[in-house]
């Protein structure tokens, strides 16, 4: 594994105990991050390199604000084929370097009202629709495909951290559930009447693996969804992935904050 072993030294060195993932088109969040070392996905045990565009398939250490911090400048999907240990490696990965915080962020269609491109949601609680008959789950409300998180892995400390420092900056962070599809496609109208219906307010294709397998590696989790468009029969134009690549642009400052506060904290 080249290049490892010595990312590895520089990681036991600066001790962070924050790491953070950087969803699809969000790399522009971490312009404070000041980086000591980095290495390509590929490169660690465990993980793979990253067929999706707007995903750099880096982890890096250094200090943000000054607090030293693992940043995961992209992810890995169950959607480009890789299995669910590896989608969730992320987690593994920090906690090894002696993280004890996972902050996860996604770029998420908006399905609440008040989401609009451009805002930012704390997560509260998710819906799994990952697995064949995740649909069929939900509606019977008894497999654990379709289960929904109310309270889960999300630290209620760090989403009250996250609100605190919204207002600090006169401003409010709604708070809300995240439903988690596989994808690659991107859900039909009718999909989206229907998770409405579930509770969600949000919806992506990522987190929810990573923020569960985190919390059973004893991490404290925090879960942060950029709105980049309205989902599914919601909007006006059709979904594609430049679109939203282009909408992450509408957030990264605030979101930049929002992780500085976090990763200080």
């Amino acid at each position: 594994m080249p290049g490892f072993p010595a990312f590895v030294r520089t990681a036991r060195r600066l001790a962070p105990r924050t790491a953070v993932v950087l969803g699809s088109g969000l790399a522009g969040a971490a312009r404070a991050f000041a980086e000591h070392a980095s290495v390509g996905f590929g490169d660690v045990p465990g993980l793979a390199r990253s067929t999706v565009a707007g995903h750099g398939a880096r982890l890096a250490v250094g200090t943000w604000g000054g607090a030293p911090a693992l940043l995961f400048l992209g992810r890995l999907h169950f959607y480009e084929g890789h299995p669910w240990d590896v989608v969730t490696g992320t987690a593994r990965v920090a906690a090894e370097l002696g993280a004890t915080r996972l902050v996860l962020t996604n770029a998420a269609g908006g399905i609440h009202p008040a989401l609009e491109p451009g805002a930012l949601m704390a997560i509260t609680g998710h819906l799994k629709l990952l697995g064949p008959t995740a649909w069929r789950a939900l509606a019977l409300t008894s497999a654990p495909e379709g289960e929904r998180s109310s309270s889960g892995p999300y630290s209620s400390h760090l989403i009250e951290l996250m609100q605190a420092s919204e207002a600090a900056a006169g401003r409010e962070l709604p708070a809300g559930v995240y439903a988690a599809l596989t994808g690659p496609s991107y859900e039909t109208p009718a999909e989206i009447r229907a998770l409405t219906q579930c509770g969600a307010d949000a919806v992506g294709m990522s987190t929810a693996m990573e923020a569960e397998a985190a919390a059973r590696l004893g991490l404290e989790v925090a879960g942060v969804s950029c709105v980049t468009n309205k989902a599914a029969g919601l909007g006006g134009a059709t979904l594609d992935h430049a679109e939203v690549l282009a909408n992450a642009k509408l957030a990264i400052e605030r979101l930049g904050g929002l992780l500085a506060a976090l990763v200080k904290a």
